[in-house]
């Protein structure tokens, strides 16, 4: 039976469920910030309690991290659902949660170490690999979707 669907239709659908799952990423930003203070690693945490030196990338506090990716979750999943910047928005998000990979090997790094317990190890375990799909599925909506219907 032929499909209606186009790949223009398939795409925008697959847009619409990222920048919906970015989107419930981005409120848990600033209703949870303790689920994702974990990922971002230590050497981009400002450290103002002068207890040790601060690295070079260490431009932010954890929260303000926490805060500035929910900030550009929110950014990219609107970015998504317009027709006109969604190529460019979902090349921002493959980039993204590439960059997210640092973030969730350090956490894995921390949760295995002496001060880590195992729901933590258990935790970042499962978060780690999820970024494969998400980096996949982003790139996919980078590519130009297709005019003519599809036929099954």
């Amino acid at each position: 039976m032929p499909s209606r669907w186009s790949g223009r239709d398939t795409q925008t659908l697959s847009a619409v469920a990222m920048s919906a799952l970015l989107l419930a990423s981005a409120g848990k930003h600033f209703e949870d910030p303790g689920f994702f203070g974990p990922v971002v690693p230590d050497f981009l945490c400002r450290d103002d309690s002068a207890g040790q030196a601060n690295s070079p990338a260490a431009v932010l506090s954890r929260e303000e991290w926490v805060a500035v990716s929910g900030l550009l979750e929110a950014a990219a999943a609107v970015g998504l659902l317009l027709p006109v910047t969604r190529r460019a928005a979902a090349g921002c998000v493959t980039a993204m949660f590439t960059l997210f990979l640092a973030g969730h090997i350090d956490a894995l790094r921390r949760a295995c170490g002496p001060d880590g317990t195992p729901r933590q190890r258990r935790i970042h375990s499962l978060r780690l690999p999820l970024q494969a799909p998400l980096i996949a599925w982003a790139w996919s909506l980078t590519k130009p979707a297709l005019r003519n219907p599809v036929r099954a």
